[in-house]
Order: structure tokens, then C-alpha cells, then sequence
């Protein structure tokens, strides 16, 4: 069992977490015509990069959501932050 640190609660069952998407995606501007192809790319598609990467995870017991950056490769947990701006 594999522990994440939530920036809130602090580390945690890995079975409290829910993956919420790529951190850093960036969604197509739609006040331009946009195909269906380009927003299902957005919707659906995942990068799914090998090695370190930036992704938005929620805390189900405290609905906060943060980002976590961690290495696919060896699951190794590099850190996490609050995507509060007002929470260092």
C-alpha cells in the first residue's frame, strides 16, 4: 500500500485519493471554433508520460484538490501543494 501526502490532512492510504487530471493542460479556448476532434483530444486523451510528472489528485475525506508530482516510473511521490493561492 502506497502512501500520498495530502497538504491539508498530511500523508494518507493512497485508497483516499482520486486522480482529477494533468496538471498543466491546457483547455481549448472556446470563444474560438474549436473542431469536436480538439475538444474530445481535451476531454479524453491523456499524455501518460513516463517518468515525473505534475497531476491534479482530490482527498475524498477533505474534497481538497492539489497538485502531486510524482514518477510514473517508480511511483516514487516527489511532492504535493494546494492549488490555493492563498495557502503556501
Amino acid at each position: 500500500m502506497q502512501s500520498f501526502p495530502c497538504p491539508f490532512c498530511g500523508p494518507r492510504d493512497e485508497r483516499e485519493f482520486h486522480f482529477a487530471g494533468e496538471a498543466d493542460k491546457i483547455r481549448p479556448d472556446t470563444t474560438q471554433t474549436i473542431s469536436d476532434a480538439e475538444w474530445a483530444d481535451y476531454l479524453f486523451n491523456l499524455k501518460n508520460s513516463r517518468g515525473p510528472t505534475r497531476e491534479i489528485w482530490v482527498h475524498t475525506p477533505c474534497q481538497e484538490y492539489f497538485v502531486m508530482e510524482r514518477d510514473t516510473a517508480t511511483m516514487d511521490v516527489i511532492g504535493a501543494h494546494s492549488l490555493r493561492k492563498d495557502i503556501a
